[in-house]
C-alpha cells in the first residue's frame, strides 16, 4: 500500500489539431514537459493515428465501436487525468476532438461509456491566432468534459497571436507564457495527486 500511495499521477495528453505544425501540438509539448516536471507521468497521444471515422449510429450499429476507439478508451480508464490542448474552430472544439470524445464515450463490452471520463482530472489549454487565444473554444471544451463527468481545473491557459508565440525551435517566446504554463501544471498535478493517489478517508487507495 504505501508503494502504491506514492506512485505518480498518471497523465494521457492529447491535442484537437490535426495540422502539421500545429500550435496546439506545441503548446501541448510544453505543458507535456511541465507536468511531467511537477511530479506526473505522461502518455502521449495523436489522435490523427487512430483515424476514426466520423461517428454514426448505424456504423456502430453495424461494425462496432472501431478498435482504435476501444484501445483509446482503455488507455483513459487506466490513467487519472487527462492533459488537453485545442485548437478554437468557430467558436467551439475542432472535429477531430469532439469525434474521438464522442467515439470514446460509446459503452464496450459492457462497460458503460462513460467510464473514460468519470472522475478524471481534466487540464484545459489552447493556442490561436486570435487576441483571445481560443478561449472561446475552451468554454466549450470544459461543458463537454464536466457533462461527462470529468473534474476540470478551474484555471486554463489560453495563449492569443499563437502565430509570434513560438519561435523557430517551437519554445515560447514569452516568458510570462511559459510561468503560466507551469503554474497549470503544478496545479494540475496537485489536484489529481490529490483526488486519484492520497488514501481515501475509510483507509482504501484510490
Amino acid at each position: 500500500m504505501e508503494h502504491e500511495m506514492q506512485r505518480n499521477p498518471k497523465i494521457l495528453a492529447f491535442s484537437g489539431s490535426s495540422r502539421k505544425g500545429s500550435f496546439n501540438a506545441r503548446l501541448l509539448k510544453h505543458a507535456v514537459d511541465a507536468v511531467r516536471a511537477a511530479g506526473a507521468d505522461v502518455t502521449t497521444v495523436d489522435l490523427r493515428d487512430l483515424s476514426l471515422p466520423l461517428y454514426d449510429g448505424d456504423l456502430e450499429a453495424g461494425h462496432g465501436v472501431p478498435e482504435n476507439a476501444k484501445i483509446l478508451r482503455t488507455q483513459m480508464i487506466a490513467h487519472d487525468g487527462f492533459l488537453m490542448a485545442s485548437p478554437e474552430y468557430n467558436g467551439s472544439v475542432s472535429a477531430l476532438l469532439k469525434n474521438t470524445l464522442d467515439w470514446c464515450s460509446r459503452p464496450v463490452d459492457g462497460i458503460d461509456g462513460l467510464a473514460p471520463y468519470r472522475g478524471k482530472t481534466v487540464a484545459l489549454l489552447s493556442a490561436s491566432v486570435s487576441p483571445f487565444g481560443g478561449a472561446r473554444g475552451l468554454i466549450a471544451l470544459r461543458t463537454i468534459m464536466a457533462k461527462m463527468g470529468a473534474i476540470v481545473l478551474g484555471e486554463d491557459v489560453a495563449v492569443p497571436f499563437a502565430q509570434n508565440a513560438f519561435d523557430d525551435s517551437g519554445a515560447l517566446t514569452l516568458s510570462g507564457t511559459t510561468q503560466v504554463v507551469q503554474t497549470l501544471a503544478t496545479n494540475f498535478v496537485k489536484m489529481t495527486h490529490t483526488l486519484h493517489v492520497l488514501p481515501a478517508l475509510d483507509g482504501s487507495v484510490r
